[in-house]
This record gives C-alpha cells, sequence and structure tokens, in this order.
C-alpha cells in the first residue's frame, strides 16, 4: 500500500513541476496556516466532531490608490472516517475597477501511512466570477488604451488539486487550487490586450513543539510559485499560550515583516489579527497591511468545541 502511495504522490508532484505558469496573481495571507482549506484541497483536520468555519479580512497596502483587498469564507468538516471536504469563497477586489469572485467544493481522501501520520488527496471545482468597471477612468493619453475600451463580466470554470502530509506535530502540504488556465482579456483590432490568471503552486509545512501542557511553539513556512515572478516565501513562528493566547512573527522575503495576535473568545470562537509593515519601495506609498480573522470550531451535536485548538 505504501509503495502505490508513494508511486502516486511522485507522479503527482512531476505533474506540479511540469506546469506552465507565467504571472504572481492570487491573493496572499499572512496567517495562512488559518486558511489552508483554501490553498490545499487536500487539508485535512482528522477531527470527526467539529465542523471548521473561518472569515478573514484582508486589506493590502492601507491608504494607497486602488489598493486590494480580500474577504475569505470557508468551512471544513469530516465526512467518514478518510473523507473530508468543504467550501471556500473567495473576494478579491482591486481598488473599484477589479471585481473577482471563487466559489469552490473540495474533497479530500485521507489514508494512513504510518502509525501516527496520514496522507490526504484532494481535488477542489467551482467558478470564479471575474468583472471590470472601467467607467470614469480618466485617460492622460488623447485616445483611451482599447484595453480599458468595455467593461468585462466572465466566468471561469476551474478545477484544483493538492497533497497534504500530515501526523499531531506536523505537516507538508503541495498543491496548485487553480490549474486551468483563464483569459481576461483578448485580442482586439490587431492589438493585444489579453489578461490571464495563471497556475500558482503552493508548498506548505510545519511542525509544533510542546513544552509542557501549556506551551506549543510552531515553526512554518509557505511558499508560491508562478513563472514570471520571484518565488514568495513567508517563514512564521508562532507561540500558543494555555491554549488561550497566539502571538507571533512572520517574514516575507524581499517583502514585508508581520506581527500576529489571536485570542480565544470562547471555547467555540477565536479572533486574530496580523499586519504587515512594507519593506520594499512600495513602503513608502502605503501604510501596511492589516488582516483579521474569526474561527469557529463547532460541535456537530451543537455541544460546542472542548479540546484543545488545533496549532494548524
Amino acid at each position: 500500500m505504501i509503495s502505490k502511495l508513494t508511486k502516486c504522490s511522485v507522479v503527482f508532484l512531476i505533474v506540479f513541476i511540469g506546469l506552465n505558469t507565467h504571472a504572481q496573481q492570487d491573493p496572499q495571507y499572512t496567517q495562512y496556516m488559518y486558511n489552508m482549506s483554501v490553498l490545499n484541497p487536500a487539508y485535512a483536520t482528522d477531527d470527526n466532531s467539529t465542523i471548521n468555519i473561518g472569515l478573514l479580512y484582508r486589506t493590502q497596502w492601507a491608504r494607497s490608490i486602488g489598493a486590494p483587498t480580500t474577504g475569505t469564507y470557508f468551512a471544513h468538516s469530516v465526512i467518514t472516517d478518510r473523507v473530508e471536504g468543504g467550501m471556500s469563497v473567495v473576494h478579491d477586489k482591486i481598488g473599484d475597477v477589479v471585481k473577482q469572485t471563487g466559489a469552490y467544493a473540495d474533497i479530500a481522501y485521507v489514508l494512513p501511512v504510518g502509525n501516527t501520520s496520514k496522507l490526504s488527496f484532494g481535488v477542489k471545482a467551482g467558478a470564479t466570477f471575474f468583472s471590470t468597471n472601467f467607467d470614469g477612468f480618466v485617460y492622460s493619453d488623447p485616445l483611451p488604451d482599447p484595453a480599458f475600451a468595455e467593461n468585462i463580466n466572465k466566468t471561469f470554470p476551474n478545477i484544483g488539486a493538492g497533497l497534504f502530509f500530515f501526523s499531531e506535530n506536523y505537516y507538508l502540504g503541495l498543491s496548485a487550487p487553480n490549474l486551468l488556465e483563464t483569459k481576461h482579456l483578448s485580442e482586439d483590432s490587431g492589438i493585444v490586450t489579453q489578461g490571464s490568471e495563471n497556475i500558482h503552486v503552493f508548498l506548505s509545512g510545519g511542525y509544533v513543539l510542546n513544552f509542557g501542557d501549556n506551551y506549543k511553539f510552531k515553526y512554518a513556512f509557505l511558499t508560491k510559485h508562478v513563472q514570471g515572478a520571484r518565488v514568495s516565501i513567508d517563514l512564521t513562528a508562532n507561540v500558543l499560550i494555555n491554549n488561550m493566547v497566539e502571538f507571533g512573527a512572520a517574514y516575507r522575503f524581499d517583502d514585508s515583516f508581520s506581527g500576529m495576535v489571536n485570542f480565544s473568545l470562547s471555547s467555540v470562537m477565536r479572533v486574530g489579527y496580523a499586519y504587515d509593515h512594507t519593506l520594499s519601495n512600495l513602503g513608502r506609498f502605503n501604510n501596511g497591511t492589516h488582516e483579521i480573522f474569526l474561527l469557529f470550531n463547532i460541535g456537530k451535536l451543537g455541544s460546542g468545541f472542548d479540546k484543545s485548538p488545533r496549532f494548524f
């Protein structure tokens, strides 16, 4: 069984490495460890007693004109002993011009590969709703650019796939949430006015160190690759105290430094906040990035959630 799983995993990796990708466009998250089901359809909790629900809002490069904002909703639950599933809605907005909403459903099949570790294979399917609004644009040239001559409203179906290897103390994931490249704009009167959504490949991992019953320390990383842009690398370190308060810091190479904190408000709800300070030249034109989330771990029988919070 393990030999077959290894062969399947190798084939899966080769497929990912061979993907043709071009530009970085997908929304990014600082508190990605609590948003993993959006990035990887194979994400699994191995907890059949609760339904995990999350809300996340990110405003990037605050106070800069046309800065992007991202709102995310996701839900995840165990369905059977070896099957987990969920759904996600991500609304991305750039100024008042570009709006993109993706709605997707996930399904993952989880197999034990050792005494305490498991390997999950996941797929997601859904659609992205893309629209532009160029009304009110003021052009410096006498004639407007043909690329902005008319508004766009299109729907693009898509699929994604992922792997997730995990135990109680560590995880490693590989995924491509959107495998189909889509064209938003087209050629008009011989002028190329093409924009496309390209494949992003995510590699993530984390390890939890337990210091007694009241302290946990976690290292985590997330890398994002798309051809035509430098690889984005996030390194994160978090400390959880008494299963109540968590704080940490993160560094995104050549981009930003982040601080984060979250609190358990009850046995069911957790709230968190992160602030990114921009280190690149863009830092002169914005006041940083803000990100907040709400997490709910709801008992399936309505009895609440009385376990220690999962650290990933």
